[in-house]
């Protein structure tokens, strides 16, 4: 089972935790030894789904926007764990020279075309219309390739 994952970056410390709690629910009932998460690493939701699927007993894939992410874009805070499971992937993928939102997008879609079902953390709100690649968007582009969507907002879920 191939599982990527979408979602906000901003959610709140008690939302992760509920978050945690339903992936670990989630992933209890799948073959460990058939599990690969495609995750980009992103604070918030990517970085909670690839530790749940290490958790699980899962391989997990890092498909990034392009090398200089974890330098200009990757904050101070969530450098240790980006590190941390950037190590643990049995693979790291580039898909772009250079961050950029249309990177993002490139990541949506590589992750998409790799995928058997998307997760997406998400409140059901659609993204800024400045900002592309986010998580409407995967959403999005997702259904319109016939991807299913599994979405995971917990009663009592928020963002900052």
């Amino acid at each position: 089972m191939r599982i990527g994952i979408t979602g906000h970056m901003n959610l709140t410390p008690a939302t992760i935790d509920l978050v945690k709690d339903a992936f670990a629910a989630a992933l209890a009932h799948t073959d460990n030894a058939t599990l690969v998460g495609v995750s980009c690493l992103a604070e918030g939701a990517d970085a909670v789904f690839a530790q749940a699927v290490l958790d699980a007993g899962g391989r997990l894939e890092v498909l990034l926007p392009a090398p200089d992410y974890r330098d200009t874009r990757v904050s101070p805070a969530h450098l240790d764990v980006f590190d941390a499971l950037a190590a643990a992937a049995v693979e790291v993928q580039y898909v772009a020279a250079a961050s950029s939102m249309g990177a993002y997008e490139q990541a949506n879609d590589r992750m998409l075309e790799s995928v058997e079902v998307l997760w997406a953390v998400w409140d059901g709100q659609s993204s800024p219309s400045w900002k592309r690649g986010g998580t409407a968007d995967a959403v999005a582009a997702a259904k319109a390739r016939g991807v299913p969507v599994i979405r995971f907002w917990p009663p009592g879920a928020s963002r900052t």
